[in-house]
């Protein structure tokens, strides 16, 4: 009878354990039923949901066993009373955002501020609003602990939005710290390019009135010769950002020693970065031969690194798993055994 007292209590506690995901799945089904093309785009839409999601779950199930969570009937009232109205305050920022002007004021307020992409600035003020809601639940639902258990997701939202931001009121490469990334990787899309047989001339745009400080890299030797300027966006920034957050949310539960992480870090954000150059490359293949440029930048492209993203960590465990079945291999061969033994038959 206890034992069926007890897993009645934990069927009743999963759902508990889903109140935050379940909190932010509304809004974006609301979303996705008002603008479904925005969830096709990576830069500048909200793609990112989906990928947040998918580290909210991942943080779940590593931390399964550990999550510590309260009792609802055991809070204090205001407590209780906070949780229910954090978790129904995303849902109704979306109502209120895009049923009642509210967006439509947050773009005005960017416009009177000279902000040049104040119609964007709706897009990340919603991130922003949601990484705030988001960690009001996790700290009322799990407590000060849950921010750590669900720190990489909580985080992940807010630094999109930020991004977003950064770009809305500095756009065109005029964020410095982010643009000097790009020079370097302007210059090695240039070397595989000529690499692939294509003339390239690199130069640069000098403090531009509308277009800042920007690489321009440009393809003459073709039927139709093509070039762009590329901006901080275009240099990998965000990839870098999602690979960061998955290998830490990944590095941080798998009990790697520290000095194999830092290796393991450090390969993984070049890797990340040369495949970013691989898609500005493709994206200039693309443009000379008269395919959807749009469609790969917005949305395709950015599947490359998160492909390698997802991947690799996989990969980590395969390659470790590998080098154990080696060392025991050695291990068994020094002993004589020839097979996965340490001791004499």
């Amino acid at each position: 009878m206890l034992d069926i007292i007890q897993a009645v209590k934990k069927s009743i506690n999963i759902p508990r354990k889903l109140l935050p995901v379940f909190s932010i799945i509304i809004p974006f089904l609301i979303l996705y039923s008002l603008y479904p093309e925005s969830f096709e785009a990576t830069w500048k839409g909200r793609t990112y949901y989906l990928f947040f999601l998918w580290l909210f779950l991942l943080e779940i199930i590593l931390n399964w066993e550990e999550l510590q969570t309260r009792k609802i009937s055991d809070m204090k009232l205001a407590r209780k009373i906070g949780l229910i109205i954090s978790l129904l305050a995303p849902t109704v920022y979306v109502v209120v955002a895009n049923f009642y002007e509210l967006n439509h004021m947050i773009e005005n307020l960017a416009e009177q501020n000279n902000i040049l992409f104040a119609h964007e600035m709706p897009l990340s003020t919603e991130y922003l609003i949601f990484s705030v809601f988001f960690t009001l639940i996790i700290l009322l639902e799990y407590g000060i602990s849950g921010l750590k258990d669900f720190s990489i997701s909580t985080i992940f939202l807010g630094i999109i939005g930020v991004i977003y931001t950064i770009d809305n009121i500095y756009p065109y490469g005029r964020f410095t710290p982010f643009q000097l990334f790009v020079p370097m990787t302007a210059t090695l899309a240039a070397i595989v390019l000529n690499l692939m047989g294509y003339e390239t001339r690199l130069s640069f745009i000098s403090n531009h009135p509308t277009y800042g400080s920007m690489p321009y890299l440009a393809i003459l030797d073709t039927q139709h010769p093509t070039g762009f300027a590329i901006a901080w966006p275009c240099s990998g920034v965000e990839s870098l950002l999602i690979y960061t957050v998955t290998i830490l949310l990944f590095l941080k539960k798998s009990g790697i020693p520290w000095k194999h992480r830092v290796i393991y870090f450090i390969i993984g954000a070049i890797i990340t970065y040369f495949i970013n150059i691989l898609r500005v490359v493709t994206v200039f293949v693309i443009a000379i031969n008269g395919g959807d440029i749009g469609g790969f930048h917005e949305y395709y492209g950015p599947l490359y690194s998160i492909s390698w993203i997802i991947s690799y960590p996989l990969m980590i465990i395969g390659s470790r798993a590998l080098w154990r079945k080696i060392r025991d291999w050695k291990a068994g061969t020094k002993n004589g055994s020839g097979v996965f033994k340490t001791t004499p038959e």
